[in-house]
């Protein structure tokens, strides 16, 4: 009971942040809701034994992950702060500011990827069930992911959609999620 009170005061912020695009299929936004809502859930989960067994090997990739998210947030933020030129627009209304860039933005880190920001919640999630991984959690730390991957197919439709062919380019020259790799 505990596990769901807390998790129904978590989704509040998050249903207030989503509302905007929480009833458009088409847009990234409705996915990034539900992989949202998927972390909240297994943090929920986990809470309690994040720091059982410091050193056994799950915690220690955990940590790692956990690490890396905050590394890619906190880079992908700055660069798109720095680099994004953010202005209001209404074609892009749906967006918060910080996404409202009118520039593509090719440097830092998204010179490898193009979604650092939703590769931050892939390792989040991922670090969050390694704290505790069960059966139950890997459903829930799967469908988190894939939720991930339809917000980055449709941020890519969206972000096509305004740069154009710019875009088409720039997902030749990099990858979705890790550097090197996808």
């Amino acid at each position: 009971m505990e596990r769901i009170v807390i998790f129904l005061i978590l989704s509040i912020p998050i249903t207030v942040l989503s509302w905007r695009t929480l009833f458009n299929i088409k847009s990234h936004g409705f996915y990034r809701f539900f992989s949202w809502e998927c972390i909240v859930w297994l943090f929920v989960s986990d809470y309690k034994c994040w720091f059982d067994n410091p050193f056994s090997v799950t915690q220690i990739f955990s940590w790692i992950l956990l690490f890396v998210s905050v590394y890619l947030v906190i880079t992908g933020m700055i660069t798109m702060k720095k680099m994004g030129k953010q202005e209001k627009n209404l074609n892009r209304s749906t967006l918060y500011q910080f996404e409202q860039t009118t520039e593509l933005i090719e440097n830092g880190i998204f010179h490898y990827i193009r979604h650092p920001l939703y590769s931050s919640l892939i390792f989040l999630t991922w670090g969050i069930f390694l704290k505790n991984p069960t059966f139950e959690l890997v459903i829930v730390t799967m469908l988190s992911t894939v939720f991930l991957y339809f917000t980055a197919i449709y941020d890519e439709k969206e972000c096509i959609g305004y740069f154009g062919d710019k875009y088409i380019d720039y997902m030749k020259r990099s990858k979705r999620f890790i550097p090197f790799v996808i």
